[in-house]
């Protein structure tokens, strides 16, 4: 199985940035995509961004432009990057991670980000 771990989510101005990472562990290579997604209050779980095992990335048409996601040289951490962020973007933000072969899809606790002045 796989394990994640979330951090960096907080409260940001809007036009400011934040950063959130999330470590995995565990089986690492049944591994064959990471991702973010989010929900706000009274909507439904949407997708952010998603990186797969070669480096193809994609991204909500809301946040292109904006978000970047990435990972480390060991690929066993994924982060995103959000810059010129706004009041809706405020919401939970939880990382996944897909197992190749059955699709299954591990879940991060999720990571409060609030975007106010």
């Amino acid at each position: 199985q796989v394990q994640l771990v979330e951090s960096g989510g907080g409260l940001v101005q809007p036009g400011g940035s934040l950063r959130v990472s999330c470590a995995a562990s565990g089986n690492i290579a049944s591994i064959n995509a990471m991702g973010w997604y989010r929900q706000a209050p009274g909507k439904q779980r949407e997708l952010v961004a998603d990186i797969i095992y070669g480096g193809t990335t994609t991204y909500a048409d809301s946040v292109k432009g904006r978000f970047t996601i990435s990972r480390d040289n060991a690929e066993n951490t994924v982060y995103l990057q959000m810059n010129s962020l706004k009041p809706e973007d405020t919401a939970v933000y939880y990382c996944s991670a897909t197992r190749r072969g059955s699709g299954y899809t591990y879940w991060g606790q999720g990571t409060q980000v609030t975007v106010s002045s």
